[in-house]
């Protein structure tokens, strides 16, 4: 049996202030689309913001259902509508946080399986990165790219 490596690059910063000035607004936006998220159930907010190549970034937050399937992720809400929106626009960068009843969360939450997924299909529809930005109180991680986030992922050459 042959063994396969896959290696990835993950960044980590303490100091919001090593990331550049529109990374910093990404994350201010990603934290103020947090505190209008509908969670009523869960009380897990998460706001996530592109940074689009136009130079707009684009928020969303997470909007919980009692049918919990029926609701949508903050990444899924902010990708949904700047695909909609502008649909020639790549997105170039995302941030993300989540609040919880204590405040801005310790440690950096990561996209689901399925918004590192629609992640993974912007990047492949617009042939270019998404840098990946996960806020916590502690600490900032950065990704440069979703696939980083998604080995072995699905594609369409799979199709």
């Amino acid at each position: 049996m042959k063994e396969i490596q896959y290696n990835i690059s993950i960044k980590s910063t303490t100091n919001i202030g090593e990331l550049n000035a529109k990374e910093q607004e990404l994350v201010q936006r990603a934290q103020n689309a947090a505190n209008r998220a509908y969670a009523p159930y869960s009380q897990f907010k998460v706001g996530a913001c592109l940074l689009l190549d136009n130079g707009l970034m684009i928020e969303g937050n997470n909007q919980e259902n009692a049918s919990y399937p029926c609701g949508c992720c903050a990444e899924r809400t902010a990708l949904n509508y700047a695909n909609a929106t502008y649909p020639d626009a790549k997105v170039s960068a995302i941030a993300i946080s989540a609040f919880n009843s204590q405040g801005l969360v310790d440690e950096p939450i990561t996209p689901c399986g399925i918004c590192r997924q629609a992640l993974l299909e912007t990047e492949m529809k617009n042939r270019q990165s998404i840098r990946v930005i996960m806020n916590g109180q502690k600490h900032t991680i950065i990704a440069e790219s979703a696939s980083d986030l998604l080995p072995l992922a699905f594609d369409d050459s799979q199709l």
